[in-house]
């Protein structure tokens, strides 16, 4: 009997050693298979801003300063990177997209692990003209906590349920944006990922994550149905 029970504990630890390896080894290549794929995505990037005759830099610095105070960026800083730099038009419009990249002290990793940056892709439209600063975001446990910015409730329960809007001209939103964007906003999708800001005459939307050529045509054309139903004497009046 105890022959048979050392055997048995013989052959689970080989199947749990065997184990181990088959998950490192699953793990390492799902992790290879992902690098070249955003590899791929960026060199990708680069050959269609090329044919679209779009800029395209693989990192820049100090360009994107004047974001500091915005999300995802920080409250402050001064020769910020971003990398994947691209500038261009899209449906008329001038636009630039990129990813900002920085440490996140408070997920650290394991011992003997390289520890990885978090990403933010970014993507920017001009608007037609300049508008008071304005965020719709999903509400976030943190938010609750800690922003206590007055929020506009418009009295749509639907809205005010899974959104958060704050602005520094509450008329502007409900005239400009309530009545025209508010219902788009109901309706795509997108929505769910993909918050919104305004601040001069630009309109923001980001997500985290690595930047790839379907993101770029995703975003940019999410950025511009959005602008396509503010009315245009929403930007003289603002």
């Amino acid at each position: 009997m105890e022959q048979w029970a050392g055997i048995l504990v013989l052959v689970l630890l080989f199947a749990f050693i065997a184990g181990m390896f088959t998950l490192v080894f699953t793990v390492s290549a799902r992790g290879r298979k992902k690098d070249a794929r955003v590899r791929e995505d960026y060199a990708q990037l680069a050959r269609i801003a090329a044919e679209r005759g779009w800029e395209y830099e693989p990192h820049v610095q100090g360009r994107i300063d004047q974001y500091c105070g915005l999300r995802p960026f920080p409250g402050r800083g001064s020769n910020l990177r971003a990398w994947h730099y691209t500038t261009g038009e899209f449906r008329g419009r001038s636009f630039k997209c990129f990813e900002y990249r920085y440490m996140n002290v408070a997920s650290g990793a394991d011992v003997g692990e390289r520890k990885q940056p978090t990403i933010e892709t970014v993507f920017i439209v001009t608007t037609p003209g300049p508008a008071p600063f304005t965020q719709v975001l999903r509400p976030r446990l943190l938010d609750t906590l800690f922003d206590r910015r007055p929020k506009v409730q418009l009295g749509l329960p639907e809205f005010d349920r899974d959104f958060r809007v704050v602005t520094d001209d509450e008329e502007f939103f409900r005239h400009a944006l309530g009545r025209t964007v508010v219902p788009y906003l109901l309706s795509d999708l997108q929505t769910e990922k993909s918050p919104l800001q305004l601040r001069g005459d630009e309109l923001f939307t980001w997500y985290r994550g690595t930047l790839s050529p379907q993101a770029v045509e995703e975003k940019l054309t999410y950025l511009c149905d959005i602008l396509d139903r503010v009315p245009e004497e929403a930007w003289a009046a603002a």
